[in-house]
């Protein structure tokens, strides 16, 4: 898993983005000094954990950890019509995956996106499309669903406009997932977070409807045929999402109408497992139309942060023979009473102001934990996912949350909302812990 074994290029990290790269956009806050990496053992040893920050809870700010040029490029999807003015896909909560299918290897692409017309992917948007390649360095195209729908756009393989393909015994749409109306904000209804797994033969797709919708919350649906679909819903959420519904979301869900977002999936061997934003988890029964229990769901063993900010985008994957819980949570900027900066995974508060939306991790040796320290393992890299390429090198999405904090800065909105990939390091079976790929003295060795 070294810099140069996938064979891929050196690419500029916002090629093609107004020819600007993150690393000329790094404020100072990003180089501040932090502890040198605890010395290896060997020469051939893997690279250093960092030492922890104190108090547990403070972020990790330092400029390796960023995608940088030299470790992370932007990938070039095939454009949609909706997507030339821009010039590039404009995504959030991008996914990227590479399943062996016939002993080939297939990557496969997945985001929020959103509808001419409208600056963010609410208060409703028209569905999931997939984008498919040999390698990671493209050619990325959009999954021909042309021959499944020949009037719809090329790529989408699901949407609240397929409800009228319902026939008794399957449902694609169900009643809780099609578009509303209401006076505060017109048509409502919007998909987020997709991703992809390919499980026991079948392509299954966990997603989430957001806030807009008539219920919010993470459902799964599986393909009749490859990867382009059909897609249907499964049978345990034609009513409902997945687990119980909640309190909580913004002002204008109505009660009893939030459940769990951000749904995830989990496989090891012939084992499934859904895990859902952000403490649960739940098994998955043989046939995979529902989950066991529907509700009631066990949660993972953490070692929460006091006071417990903000997460979402949980996701599990397996790596070295550990499991890696990972959660996106927002690194809130203040100020220390001696006037120097602190950037903490926080609570809203008087002073404080989110500056960056990060990948945290935490690593156990069981699926359900107990689950280490959590540590920040890539800033600006917050809703993300983990994979290997077919040769085994391990990569990390970002896409540069604009919403707020660094990347909401007119200066740089050219640079957010991207469908990037970085390199991870991993520092081997005594640290087990992974990182954005550092450039610091003596990390040369990615694993």
């Amino acid at each position: 898993m070294t810099s140069t074994e996938s064979g891929f290029p050196r690419r500029s990290l916002l090629a093609g983005v107004a020819g600007l790269g993150v690393a000329a956009a790094l404020p100072a806050a990003a180089a501040q000094a932090a502890p040198a990496p605890t010395s290896s053992a060997s020469p051939k040893a893997y690279p250093a954990n960092w030492p922890d920050l104190q108090p547990y809870g403070l972020a990790d700010t330092r400029v390796d950890l960023w995608p940088r040029r030299d470790d992370s490029f932007v990938l070039p999807l095939e454009l949609r019509p909706r997507d030339k003015a821009l010039g590039r896909v404009w995504v959030r909560d991008f996914y990227v995956n590479c399943f062996v299918v016939d002993n080939r290897p297939v990557y496969v692409a997945t985001a929020t996106t959103r509808v001419p017309g409208l600056t963010a992917a609410a208060p409703w948007n028209d569905g999931i499309f997939l984008w498919v390649s040999p390698s990671l360095k493209g050619p990325w195209k959009l999954v021909d669903t042309t021959k499944i729908r020949p009037g719809a756009e090329k790529g989408k393989v699901w949407s609240p406009e397929f409800v009228d393909e319902n026939r008794p015994g399957r449902t694609v749409v169900a009643p809780w997932q099609e578009y509303w109306y209401d006076d505060q904000f017109g048509k409502r209804g919007e998909v987020w977070a997709p991703e992809v797994h390919y499980f026991q033969g079948r392509w299954y797709i966990v997603a989430c409807m957001g806030d807009h919708s008539t219920k919010v919350g993470s459902f799964m649906i599986v393909s009749e045929g490859g990867l382009e679909g059909p897609y249907r819903l499964i049978e345990g959420n034609v009513d409902k999402p997945f687990g119980d519904s909640l309190t909580g979301g913004p002002a204008f869900i109505k009660p009893g109408a939030y459940y769990h977002i951000d749904g995830s999936f989990f496989s090891e061997g012939d084992r499934a497992r859904l895990v859902l934003h952000n403490d649960l988890y739940a098994e998955f029964r043989d046939d995979m139309e529902d989950i066991v229990p529907a509700t009631g769901l066990p949660t993972f063993q953490q070692t929460p942060y006091s006071p417990e900010p903000y997460r979402e985008g949980v996701y599990v994957f397996k790596y070295g023979g550990k499991y890696f819980l990972s959660q996106a949570t927002w690194d809130w900027k203040s100020t220390n009473p001696d006037g120097t900066p602190r950037y903490a995974y926080d609570t809203p508060g008087a002073g404080r102001v989110q500056y960056q939306y990060d990948s945290v991790l935490a690593v156990s040796d069981t699926f359900e934990g107990p689950y280490s320290a959590r540590y920040t393992a890539g800033v600006s890299a917050g809703h993300n996912n983990y994979f290997e390429d077919h040769h085994g090198g391990l990569w990390a999405t970002f896409f540069n949350n604009g919403n707020a904090g660094y990347w909401s800065d007119p200066s740089r909105v050219a640079q957010a909302s991207v469908a990037g990939v970085a390199r991870v390091e991993w520092t081997g079976p005594a640290g087990n812990r992974l990182y954005f790929q550092r450039r610091s003295p003596g990390q040369s060795k990615t694993g």
